[in-house]
């Protein structure tokens, strides 16, 4: 039911989305009626293709290559609905100048021509940014910390589709050359039903570090049966911190890692942060706190020095960066919330939807924490 409900709201809020294209773009460019019918048609395809990919993303047995074809629309459908609100301020903007007919004729043609080279372009642009993976080398200083430490942090991995084994066997490959002593994942890495996911999942295994690998569980597992999620990834070596904490290194010399459930629990009434429960008996030593979303920081008063999160995506596609703020302090990168304590976000290192991304590369986070 739930799925079905959340399938209806999605595909009605891009119907609205199409018709507002349509009305306030479509029909107002100065093309050829012939053309203005292949957008259309094209609109309409692109359509289909959304409902496709719904009913694709709960039963993915279908090849890559038309999962990839079924994922693509619901970000050009985004991307174009941005360039005709902008095309739509900008017709308003031309009216109002004060020049002759003629000038103005240039004006909007000059405008229709650049509105489709700019969605066109930016739908290729989003394509090729989610093709490539960036290594976010940060250094972070903690005070009281005795020797320092690699820390290789992944995120928001969402594993179904296109985020299939090959994706993870080469991302384990590049963690492991980064030489780390912890791998830390911080929440949704599993975004379909769990027997699909298991091949991908049984590629963490080969991850190398020193001091072992640690998960969070984010939003989307609790989507997908979060205790059997929970189960799978400790059965492969990787420890799920449950509202709990690690020393990480020798003694004396190292640091507490702690980690709570998604502020998702809050909502579905089980598998609750609590943060109370996962600082206590700590060694005197500094703590990092791997919290999936931003916003937990909130709940964080002290004791802890460093919080690493994920869920936003950087917003993944431009444009989404100023919802997201609506509802995160905090976006992408290195912060220093207050005098003791700072917090990275980690912009993802998959997708989720279409594999586009725009202004928000997908990222695998090098941290250096020393003294």
């Amino acid at each position: 039911m739930r799925i079905l409900l959340f399938t209806t709201i999605f595909l009605s809020v891009f119907a609205l989305l199409n018709l507002y294209i349509v009305k306030r773009f479509v029909n107002k460019l100065d093309i050829k009626p012939l053309y203005r019918k292949y957008f259309k048609l094209f609109l309409l395809v692109n359509f289909l293709g959304i409902a496709g990919y719904m009913v694709a993303r709960q039963n993915p047995v279908i090849p890559n290559w038309l999962f990839f074809l079924l994922s693509l629309p619901v970000g050009i459908v985004f991307l174009i609905f941005c360039t005709a609100v902008i095309y739509d301020i900008s017709k308003v903007v031309i009216d109002k100048i004060p020049v002759n007919e003629k000038r103005r004729d240039f004006f909007k043609k000059s405008l229709d021509i650049s509105s489709l080279a700019v969605a066109g372009g930016l739908s290729a642009r989003a394509i090729y940014e989610a093709r490539h993976i960036e290594t976010q080398t940060v250094d972070i200083k903690i005070k009281n910390l005795k020797r320092s430490y690699k820390i290789a942090q992944v995120s928001d991995i969402h594993i179904g589709g296109l985020i299939d084994e090959k994706f993870i066997r080469k991302l384990v490959q590049r963690v492991n050359k980064l030489q780390p002593d912890i791998v830390v994942i911080t929440g949704d890495l599993v975004d379909i039903s769990l027997k699909y996911a298991i091949p991908a999942l049984e590629e963490l295994k080969g991850l190398k570090t020193n001091y072992g690998s640690y998960f969070i569980v984010g939003n989307h597992e609790y989507f997908h049966g979060i205790e059997q999620i929970i189960k799978t990834v400790n059965g492969l070596g990787i420890k799920v911190l449950e509202n709990e904490n690690v020393y990480i290194g020798p003694k004396g010399e190292g640091f507490n890692l702690a980690g709570v459930y998604d502020v998702m629990g809050g909502r579905t009434g089980h598998h609750k942060p609590d943060l109370q429960k996962a600082l206590q008996g700590r060694a005197d030593s500094p703590t990092v706190l791997l919290a999936h979303q931003p916003r937990f920081i909130e709940e964080v008063q002290s004791g802890v020095d460093l919080m690493l999160s994920g869920h936003t995506h950087g917003g993944q596609i431009y444009p989404f960066r100023v919802l997201v703020k609506l509802v995160q302090p905090y976006l992408a990168g290195l912060y220093r919330h207050n005098e003791n304590m700072q917090i990275y976000v980690n912009k993802g290192t998959g997708f989720w939807g279409p594999p586009m991304r725009l202004g928000a590369s997908s990222e695998i986070t090098d941290i250096t924490i020393s003294s």
